[in-house]
């Protein structure tokens, strides 16, 4: 799923910056990923979201993603600013 959903990513000025993997405590065969994604604004996000493309590979998802937690932010300051 995950490289059906950056193409999409992609038309609507996404990108997936970075994957983290982290082991489940006591579950070696399960992971968690986190993935930092950037889009140029809420509303290229929001378009994203409701492309149909990504209805196209739902079952891929459905296969693979448990749980989804989504957090918006934004740059904090970079560290020569600290």
């Amino acid at each position: 799923f995950e490289a059906h959903a950056a193409e999409v990513m992609k038309k609507h000025g996404g990108r997936l910056e970075r994957t983290v993997v982290v082991a489940a405590d006591g579950s070696p065969e399960l992971v968690k990923e986190i993935h930092l994604v950037t889009f140029p604004n809420e509303n290229a996000f929001a378009a994203y979201r409701k492309d149909e493309r990504l209805t196209k590979f739902a079952h891929l998802r459905d296969q693979s993603v448990v749980h989804t937690e989504l957090y918006v932010g934004e740059d904090g300051p970079s560290d020569a600013a600290r």
